[in-house]
């Protein structure tokens, strides 16, 4: 892992690294378009014709409008999408967040397994892309 960008974007921090970006929501807080808008900017901006993986490191209880993953279908290098929670509460809400996009998905206990899994898959993606050019 090299250098790492960090944003506070209001209702979350985001972190992103080479290959992936991890999202922490902060307590109490309600995910709805706007940020997404402003969250799609940084995407962008780090991962332009790139894949990635998003992370959401699950700390905090907040709640989500279940329609801001519309918008990550839209994004087509977002390769994968990981939970990492040890509540089994925001494990379950996970689960049901999941229905709502189309990526791969996996729930975490720990960053280490999480990154694992997320290189993983974007090599998979990578050698995908590679054979059809």
């Amino acid at each position: 892992m090299g250098i790492f960008h960090y944003y506070d974007i209001g209702n979350a921090e985001i972190y992103v690294f080479d290959d992936f970006l991890i999202k922490q929501v902060k307590e109490g807080a309600f995910i709805s378009d706007d940020e997404t808008e402003l969250f799609v900017e940084i995407i962008e901006k780090h991962f332009k014709n790139k894949n990635f993986a998003f992370i959401s490191n699950r700390v905090a209880s907040y709640t989500i409008n279940p329609l801001v993953y519309n918008a990550a279908k839209e994004i087509s290098n977002l390769v994968a999408f990981a939970v990492i929670s040890t509540d089994e509460k925001m494990r379950e809400t996970s689960r049901f967040e999941n229905k709502f996009h189309n990526k791969p998905f996996e729930l975490f206990e720990n960053l280490s397994d999480t990154i694992l899994w997320t290189s993983k898959i974007i090599k998979q993606e990578d050698e995908k892309k590679s054979e059809i050019l």
